[in-house]
């Protein structure tokens, strides 16, 4: 890999010397690197083409929010892709696609929302982003991820598995498979949000996690990063990963399902912050989806971890037997909590 790191580097900045090449444990699908050339410290990547088949169309997208950017001057940070001598931010070195960021420097990332503080921050920075460019016709982007965020399709694949999976984990998984399928509503509510006129569509990030912000020593959030799920979508994406991933104390790994509880003031602070970027910005079916959003995104995660194991865990992969049910049964406890948080508090 230190080959490949090295060609790079001579491509996008000729006759700078690498001082040093680390791995950034952060992310699950880009290689990523904290790269020092000369005297700069840059972040290298190298894009999964496994998952993103057409990384063009990520470039192609950012290029567009760019130039709103400037041609509106308006005040948002994106940590966009340099440009190598010849003018592009992509590099292809006959092994795989490559593009260097700059280092944002005195900042850090988390992977656990440990504070309704750093919750706040964040939902204020995704906010933001979506915010920003709210005259911007997100038609004007292209999917990159097809169908990412499609309930009624998941929905699909997941009834379609029930037929066509594993014989022998249909049955093991029986009573999570009942109880998916008992919540079918939430496919129809997600269908009435994305035809109704009253749901546009936005410029969502799609991967609302709290590791894809940056955030200062003080927690303060600075930006949004990690730009490749950029893409046209509707507001119950990125505030539903928000809630999925932010309000409860331990993540979809958590086997103890007893652990599963939605944090009242993490829910709150996401809540909070959020609206005060899109508030006025939001038609009134939109601000009122937004509880709703968590439970779709939530059932969604929980059919694709089930669709996976009842399919030999194709797409997820396990660590352990039965690692996909465990997770499915996980966000099935925590689509169970967010309904009677609901219902306490509405």
């Amino acid at each position: 890999m230190l080959e490949s790191i090295n060609k790079v580097v001579s491509h996008f900045f000729p006759s700078v010397p690498v001082s040093s090449a680390v791995p950034v444990k952060s992310g699950l699908i880009n290689q990523t690197f904290k790269v020092v050339a000369g005297e700069k410290e840059y972040v290298l990547q190298r894009i999964n083409s496994s998952v993103f088949a057409h990384p063009e169309v990520i470039h192609a997208n950012l290029d567009k929010l760019k130039l709103f950017i400037e041609s509106n001057h308006t005040e948002l940070t994106l940590v966009l892709p340099l440009s190598d001598p010849q003018g592009n931010s992509m590099y292809f070195d006959g092994k795989g696609y490559f593009r260097f960021y700059p280092w944002v420097s005195d900042s850090i990332t988390i992977d656990v929302v440990k504070s309704p503080l750093q919750a706040y921050e964040a939902a204020r920075q995704f906010g933001k982003f979506t915010a920003v460019f709210n005259d911007f016709d997100a038609s004007l982007l292209q999917p990159v991820l097809k169908d990412f965020h499609n309930l009624d399709m998941r929905f699909r694949q997941f009834q379609s598995a029930i037929k066509t999976g594993n014989e022998k984990r249909i049955h093991q998984a029986g009573h999570i498979i009942t109880q998916l399928l008992d919540q079918k509503q939430l496919v129809n509510q997600y269908y009435q949000i994305t035809t109704s006129p009253d749901f546009r569509l936005r410029v969502m990030h799609h991967d609302a996690k709290i590791s894809n912000v940056l955030l200062d020593k003080e927690d303060r959030g600075l930006c949004v990063i990690d730009l490749d799920t950029v893409m046209p979508g509707y507001i119950i994406s990125d505030w539903g990963d928000m809630v999925r991933t932010y309000v409860c104390p331990v993540s979809e790994e958590e086997p103890d399902f007893n652990k599963i509880a939605i944090r009242k003031e993490y829910f709150e602070a996401i809540e909070t912050a959020y609206l005060e970027q899109l508030h006025t910005l939001l038609s009134e079916k939109e601000r009122q989806s937004l509880h709703l959003s968590g439970q779709i995104l939530v059932y969604m995660q929980a059919l694709r971890f089930l669709t996976d194991f009842l399919m030999n865990d194709q797409y997820y992969g396990a660590s352990y037997p039965g690692h996909n049910l465990i997770r499915a049964d996980n966000q099935y406890h925590l689509l169970k909590a967010l309904m009677e948080f609901e219902r306490s508090t509405g």
